[in-house]
């Protein structure tokens, strides 16, 4: 037996070339059932990308819907009355998707790919979007439309009620709404502008030489409405007024009332006196609140009693009439 490496070589080699020639393993039988692997691959990015994108989506719309829960659970806990209106929303979306789901699954089931299948769900749902917006804008302008008729045929009513001679409404139709926009606190300072007449009012601005050139606002209008009427919250009268004057009933003059001891008393008040002191030179210019004719009117209608005597009550300015 020979220790030379090249015959050992040789040997090996003339042992299995001819095995490796004639024995070779055949290839293994393909069928046309399977898929080739080279099909596999190139298949296999495809469905990771589908099974990706189904995990995104499901977590978004999961996380959408935990946070709309959440959400939902806390307006009812602030508000119990919403909750019927919640549930009815909750089961709406719920039914909602369930029946996208079931149109995927009912189109894979005839045959049609996963992929195919979101995007034929995916235009019927926009399409069915689409009719819905469009639907809905039809309603808008067909509801606007019956608006323009209903305020024209008021507008025509109120026409043929102001020819009716036997008509004997004297009070306005807006003071029912005004009642009901108005405070307890505003319906005594009403009294106090009906019964007492206008009222004084001050504004403290900066005075001194360089107030002559420019004058700062420091405090405006004030007065002493709130307690000479009696209201329950002092510190809301500012809102009052605007109130007031928002719904027409008063009105501010940039004029002072007659009887300068009027403002004597105002001016000697523990706020005029702070907002004076807060600067080194001050000046007060005096200003009056009245009621317009409507607020009078307003006053008489709904406010004071029909036997008290109107002819007594102290007259206001007009907005437009200013000695």
């Amino acid at each position: 037996m020979s220790n030379d490496p090249n015959r050992r070589s040789g040997r090996r080699q003339a042992q299995w070339g001819p095995f490796s020639a004639t024995f070779s393993p055949p290839p293994e039988p393909s069928s046309s059932l399977l898929p080739k692997s080279a099909d596999i691959g190139e298949a296999l990015p495809g469905l990771v990308r589908l099974a990706a994108t189904a995990w995104v989506r499901t977590a978004e719309w999961t996380l959408v819907a935990g946070l709309k829960t959440g959400r939902r659970a806390l307006e009812v806990v602030a508000n119990p009355a919403s909750a019927a209106d919640s549930a009815r929303e909750l089961i709406s979306g719920v039914a909602q998707a369930g029946a996208v789901f079931g149109e995927v699954a009912k189109a894979v089931s005839n045959g049609v790919s996963v992929s195919q299948a979101v995007v034929q769900v995916s235009a019927s749902l926009t399409e069915t979007v689409t009719t819905h917006e469009v639907s809905h804008q039809q309603e808008d302008e067909e509801r606007q439309r019956k608006m323009e008729q209903s305020l024209r045929a008021q507008g025509q009513a109120l026409l043929t009620r102001s020819r009716d001679v036997w008509n004997t409404e004297r009070g306005h139709p807006a003071y029912a709404r005004i009642l009901e926009e108005m405070a307890p606190d505003e319906a005594r300072i009403l009294l106090l502008l009906l019964r007492g007449g206008p009222q004084p009012a001050v504004d403290i601005r900066t005075g001194g030489p360089i107030g002559v050139v420019s004058s700062r606002l420091v405090a405006p209008g004030l007065n002493m409405i709130g307690p000479r009427a009696g209201v329950r919250y002092l510190d809301q009268v500012p809102a009052y007024l605007n109130n007031l004057f928002r719904l027409g009933l008063i009105w501010f003059s940039q004029e002072q009332l007659r009887d300068p001891l009027e403002y004597q008393v105002v001016e000697a008040q523990p706020d005029v006196l702070a907002a004076m002191h807060s600067v080194r030179a001050h000046k007060v210019v005096r200003r009056s609140i009245h009621l317009t004719p409507f607020g009078i009117d307003f006053c008489r209608a709904c406010l004071v009693s029909e036997k008290e005597d109107i002819a007594v009550l102290p007259e206001h300015q007009a907005p437009n009439v200013i000695d």
